[in-house]
C-alpha cells in the first residue's frame, strides 16, 4: 500500500521533517531527506502495527487485505 507523505525542510537547522497526513500524528524527521524518508516508512510501519488483544472465547480472527 502507498501512503503519501510530506517532507518540509527546516530553514534553520537544515533538517528534514516529514508526516504523513493520512495517519494523524504519524511524524519523523531526519538530517537529509533520505533518512526522514527512510525514517517515516518506519514510522508508518509501527502505526499500523496491530495492538494485541484478549478476544473474548468464539470470537473469530481474520485477516484481510486492503
Amino acid at each position: 500500500m502507498m501512503w503519501r507523505v510530506l517532507l518540509e525542510k527546516d530553514p534553520v537547522t537544515g533538517d528534514w521533517a516529514v508526516w504523513c497526513p493520512e495517519l494523524k500524528g504519524c511524524t519523523s524527521a531526519g538530517a537529509t531527506r533520505e533518512e526522514a524518508i527512510e525514517n517515516i516508512k518506519e514510522a508508518i510501519a509501527l502505526y499500523l502495527e496491530p495492538l494485541p488483544i484478549q478476544a473474548p472465547p468464539g470470537t473469530v480472527e481474520l485477516k484481510v487485505a486492503v
